[in-house]
């Protein structure tokens, strides 16, 4: 242990630089123990001569503290008592009415009943403005209205069908054998 502290620089019985007034209140007492032993263990009878002395239990705080007194009469009065309470009374009711709401009365209506079967109504047919055929028309869509208006969309040669089949992508100019006149370079 001595070697240990011998060569970090600090010697065991030699004071520290500001504690010298310690050492001298306390240099009676290393007469009787080794130094070590009051290292680990501490001096006894610093703080009382009398080593059979029990410690106090009471703080200092604990015996200058005073509890406070309760108001003997009424801080508020009936009145003011009742309206704080009827007022946490509504909100609470109102607190409640609103996170908890009255289910609604169920209608038990089908969409039939609802839509269909409604007073008044007379089915009739609309009158046809030309002759339809479904097998040879071409559907007509958003996009069928709108397909001059679509953007990446090749050409359409005619209106009636504008999205058939058509190989112009592919086909090289010089192979375009429908075309009069090849289009001008740019």
């Amino acid at each position: 242990m001595t070697e240990q502290t011998a060569a970090v620089g600090h010697k065991v019985g030699k004071p520290m630089l500001h504690n010298w007034v310690e050492e001298r209140a306390i240099a009676d007492l290393h007469t009787e123990d080794p130094k070590t032993h009051k290292h680990i263990h501490g001096h006894k009878g610093i703080l009382t001569i009398d080593l059979e002395s029990k410690m106090e239990s009471v703080t200092t705080l604990k015996a200058a503290y005073v509890a406070p007194k309760t108001p003997v009469g009424r801080l508020q009065g009936i009145r003011g008592e009742l309206l704080k309470k009827h007022t946490a009374q509504m909100i609470s009711e109102k607190i409640h009415a609103d996170l908890n709401p009255l289910t609604p009365k169920t209608e038990y209506c089908s969409t039939t009943q609802k839509d269909f079967c409604v007073e008044g109504f007379v089915p009739h047919k609309p009158e046809t403005t030309r002759v339809h055929d479904y097998k040879t028309d071409q559907a007509i869509t958003f996009w069928s209205e709108n397909c001059q208006r679509i953007q990446g969309v090749t050409a359409a040669r005619s209106s009636k069908g504008p999205f058939r089949k058509s190989a112009l992508f592919s086909t090289p100019i010089t192979e375009r054998l429908d075309e009069i006149d090849l289009p001008p370079d740019n």
